[in-house]
């Protein structure tokens, strides 16, 4: 399996190589040459497999520059520490499915991802040598989980960006609060498009990203997205193994990451195993806009009480542009450069297409206080903001199919909005309730290119002779 850019700008990559790049050097995403399918028989067997197992066979399907070994001690090792034995489980709550996918390290759905892509960079530095300052942008999770994944390990720093003021104070403090040696901090004045507008800066300026090894750990970074093609795929089984061949999945988004992790599943399975995605946004709509009306127009970012879906500029929607565009590279170039001038992209000629992936429902505050709130009383189970903003979208989206509705954070992490909802805060985890007890550490930055640039130059890794 080899992998090229969104924008034709590079010659084909090994997955390793496509791994260590991140960013495209042509300002692109990576995407691979094919999106390969399994038939019914392949179906039938992977239905006996753990969560691991099933892994294993998927990834491999993607990956074929690390030895099949090598590769099982990754996975095997990267979901060692999850609490649960099926790493993500699934609970029927009366006419919905939840996929819980917080039982990672850092309660929230990115473990999934981040725990397993730190041991593949830790592999591939091992094999060639050298270092990595892995650099990114967080709108809440994504940063501790990324911080988790690679804390202590030689050979790599990092420098994760988060919104100053907006992330929940759970997820600031599971991110100031890890004092390794190789964890930098920084908060930027501004909001998470500003932050993620300054990894994107630093990334296309390649002589800078050469010298001081830059690596990505967004989603981004194409691996990111293919470990979270593993839950969908394995959930469905789970639902197939109860007689349900065709289902829906609801998914929170602000970035089209863990969206397009169901997009690729969608295409991975036989046709209508997973008939569509629904798409659940809050007040920042540009997905739901996009989805209802082709409209992909940016504006202001509205603070929620789901901070991770606060976006307007979503970074993996390239990647689906790009095969709405089936794969002609010039096009995608020719809307990605009006989009940076303009703000806005009329693609409504692609609504039929996108209605064949799609429905979308853009949830408002009051709808997703409101949502907590009767879900506990209806089933005595507590949603955090970003997963309520998804079931109540699929109510108001679904059909006569099973629904499976990611969970993609404990609720004890959102204290202030359960306890609107219900009265009372969740009760929280012992790991996040020594948080508060901790020191911490964070450099608070303008949310200026230059200033971020100087202070990961102070504190960066280099290579020997640079």
């Amino acid at each position: 399996m080899r992998y090229i850019s969104t924008r034709g700008g590079i010659a084909p990559l090994p997955f390793q190589d496509a791994l260590m790049m991140g960013l495209a050097r042509d300002g692109g995403l990576l995407v691979p040459e094919r999106l390969p399918s399994v038939s019914e028989a392949t179906l039938e067997q992977w239905q006996r497999f753990g969560y691991q197992q099933l892994a294993l066979e998927l990834l491999s399907l993607f990956i074929d520059d690390i030895g099949r070994q090598t590769l099982n001690e990754l996975i095997e090792s990267a979901y060692a520490h999850f609490d649960h034995p099926q790493v993500t489980p699934m609970r029927r709550q009366g006419e919905l499915f939840i996929l819980e996918l917080f039982h990672g390290p850092t309660l929230a759905f990115k473990d999934v991802a981040l725990q397993l892509l730190g041991n593949l960079f830790t592999h591939v530095l091992g094999q060639r040598g050298g270092c990595m300052n892995i650099l990114g942008a967080t709108s809440g999770d994504t940063g501790s989980a990324a911080i988790a994944g690679v804390r202590g390990k030689p050979g790599i720093n990092i420098f994760i960006l988060h919104p100053h003021g907006r992330t929940s104070p759970l997820q600031a403090l599971q991110m100031t609060t890890v004092l390794d040696k190789n964890v930098f901090n920084i908060a930027v004045r501004g909001s998470f498009d500003d932050a993620q507008a300054i990894v994107k800066t630093l990334f296309n300026d390649l002589a800078f990203r050469d010298r001081y090894c830059l690596g990505a750990v967004n989603s981004i970074n194409w691996a990111r997205i293919l470990a979270q093609v593993v839950y969908y795929v394995f959930s469905y089984l789970k639902l197939r193994g109860l007689g349900h061949r065709s289902v829906d999945f609801a998914v929170p988004t602000g970035n089209f990451g863990d969206i397009f992790a169901g997009f690729v599943a969608k295409n991975l399975l036989p046709r209508g195993c997973i008939q569509r995605l629904i798409l659940a946004t809050n007040a920042n709509d540009i997905l739901t806009r996009f989805v209802k009306r082709g409209d992909y127009s940016r504006s202001q970012v509205i603070p929620t009480s789901s901070p991770s879906m606060d976006i307007q500029i979503a970074s993996n929607f390239e990647r689906y542009l790009y095969y709405l565009h089936d794969g002609d590279s010039a096009a995608l170039r020719a809307d990605m450069e009006q989009f940076a001038q303009s703000g806005c992209l009329d693609l409504s000629r692609f609504r039929a297409r996108t209605a064949e992936d799609f429905r979308s429902h853009s949830v408002s505050e009051d709808e997703t206080i409101a949502t907590i709130s009767e879900f506990y009383q209806k089933h005595a189970y507590l949603l955090d903001p970003h997963t309520a903003v998804g079931v109540r979208a699929a109510m108001a989206c679904r059909e006569e199919r099973p629904v499976i509705c990611l969970a993609t954070a404990h609720p004890a992490k959102f204290g202030a909005s359960v306890q609107k909802a219900i009265g009372r805060e969740a009760p929280i985890p012992p790991q996040l309730a020594e948080l508060a007890h901790r020191e911490s550490r964070c450099e608070v930055l303008d949310a200026d290119v230059e200033a971020v640039r100087n202070f990961v130059v102070a504190h960066a890794l280099q290579k020997p002779g640079s």
